[in-house]
């Protein structure tokens, strides 16, 4: 489970649980793409101060429960995760970008709001 986050002059404990489905839910995660995620979700946490504690994948979507300081807002790290994570997996896995129509992985834009 989660500790509490010690800042100089703050506490936190705040987490998040988001689902990330894939454009028009097509199937487009496999073992690969998986771990595409998880290691680029690594190298967001190690950038930002977003721990992951359990990233599940399906094949048409994506689990991430995240502990952050209360510097990031939800869409921040929303956004954060999906940008890094599309483009490190577009880059890595070209197959994926294929079967999605428009080269998006997610049916929602950049200006998401939660």
């Amino acid at each position: 489970m989660s500790e509490s986050i010690h800042k100089l002059h703050n506490v936190s404990n705040i987490m998040y649980h988001f689902v990330f489905p894939a454009k028009y839910r097509r199937v487009v995660i496999d073992e690969e793409v998986d771990k595409v995620i998880k290691e680029t979700c690594e190298e967001i946490a190690k950038r930002y101060e977003i721990n992951f504690l359990e990233i599940g994948t399906d094949r048409d979507h994506v689990h991430f429960l995240v502990q952050s300081v209360p510097k990031y807002s939800p869409t921040q790290i929303v956004r954060i995760v999906k940008n890094i994570t599309a483009k490190k997996v577009f880059a890595r896995c070209p197959d994926v970008k294929k079967k999605l129509w428009e080269g998006n992985f997610d049916r929602m834009d950049s200006t998401l709001q939660l």
